[in-house]
């Protein structure tokens, strides 16, 4: 019979043509050491499933919406620590022998320090200001590669299944369990949003949502926000590109 992973890295994906081959290639090392990997689609309009599924151990179709998609690829595995990715984020090739000290430790889940894939200065500074952040809150962001505990996982009942901060949530109910397993090794994740949509008016755009979110706003109006949000600097970047 053969051995159940130890490690299951589940990728919820919309869209994500662009990225999620190299984000699979570089996960190639992990699978030939044991881990599994499940990329969920919820519901793609490119080619993001023909290009996912001879790169994975298995494509699952979900329902559209990260904490669903997350939830439905953590029923289909078996490995005794989830690890949650994003479809532009690479992870680091020593993953899995990183994780094997996290199995060793008390704590109950952990995140990757992440470093953003642009040259510029400014991402460096943004990247260090959201590690720091994570290590002085005990939060971290799905950018991070959250992983857990299955035990843990099913004890919590998953995440919420939320529009908008369910990496947030999911951690802060994670706090009360223990700190977070921080791994200093860097999980990198794709510039272009920042490079799209203005860096500056990214950065500000997230702390307004997170800000609203721990005053109590509902999900749904945040994810609102920040769609009106994106299609107007969407906008902006086409006349820009037109003038």
């Amino acid at each position: 019979m053969p051995r159940s992973p130890t490690v299951s890295i589940i990728i919820p994906v919309l869209n994500e043509s662009a990225a999620i081959v190299p984000t699979l290639q570089r996960l190639a090392a992990l699978r030939e050491r044991g881990a599994e990997v499940i990329v969920v689609d919820g519901d793609s309009t490119d080619d993001t499933r023909a290009l996912a599924e001879p790169l994975c151990d298995r494509l699952v179709l979900s329902e559209r919406g990260r904490g669903v998609q997350m939830n439905r690829g953590a029923a289909e595995v078996t490995g005794e620590v989830l690890l949650f990715l994003h479809g532009d984020t690479v992870l680091p090739t020593e993953a899995d022998r990183a994780l094997k000290a996290f199995l060793l430790s008390d704590r109950a889940w952990g995140r990757f320090d992440v470093r953003l894939s642009g040259n510029r200065p400014v991402f460096r500074l943004i990247a260090s200001m959201m590690n720091l952040r994570s290590r002085l809150t005990g939060i971290a962001t799905g950018d991070q590669g959250i992983f857990v505990r299955r035990g843990i996982f099913e004890k919590q009942g998953g995440f919420r299944e939320m529009p908008l901060m369910e990496d947030i949530e999911f951690c802060r109910r994670l706090r009360r369990v223990s700190r977070p397993f921080c791994i200093s090794e860097s999980v990198v994740t794709d510039s272009r949003r920042w490079e799209q949509h203005g860096t500056w008016r990214t950065i500000w755009l997230m702390w307004r949502l997170r800000w609203r979110y721990w005053r109590g706003a509902d999900p749904a109006d945040l994810a609102l926000a920040y769609r009106t949000e994106v299609r107007r600097s969407t906008a902006r970047s086409s006349e820009v590109g037109q003038e």
